[in-house]
């Protein structure tokens, strides 16, 4: 069954506008796993800018694949930050990219195994870096 877009983007909407102020609450709630009042501050201050410029640059986005994809990766960086008591995203382990010759078929392999394997968590932090 075809679904138009723009009645799959009016579904979409209240949920987008519920995740955000998800994340304001949650940001207003914050506390720093070190119980510092400086570092509360800069963890809070990070949530609200993440937020803010994560959603401004995807507010044009009309696909509903990628739509989801968004709503995916705000939903496991919320889990994962209440989890481990950080705001940040964590860091991955991928192994280092070995001793492929630039411009070789293996070099090329490894760039796009290291793709596959990014959590969604991360995908729009490397692309705002």
């Amino acid at each position: 069954m075809y679904i138009p877009v723009y009645r799959m983007m009016a579904a979409t909407r209240p949920e987008v506008l519920g995740l955000y102020r998800k994340i304001f609450r949650l940001a207003r709630r914050w506390k720093s796993s070190l119980g510092l009042e400086e570092e509360t501050k800069k963890e809070k201050q990070y949530i609200v800018e993440e937020a803010r410029k994560l959603f401004h640059k995807n507010k044009n986005v009309t696909h509903p694949d990628t739509i989801r994809q968004c709503i995916e990766e705000a939903h496991a960086r919320i889990d994962i930050g209440l989890h481990y008591g950080i705001p940040y995203p964590r860091p991955t382990h991928l192994p280092p990219m070995g001793l492929a010759v630039p411009h070789s078929k293996i070099l090329r392999t490894q760039e796009k195994l290291r793709k596959q394997a990014k959590p969604v968590y991360l995908k729009s932090y490397d692309e705002i870096s």
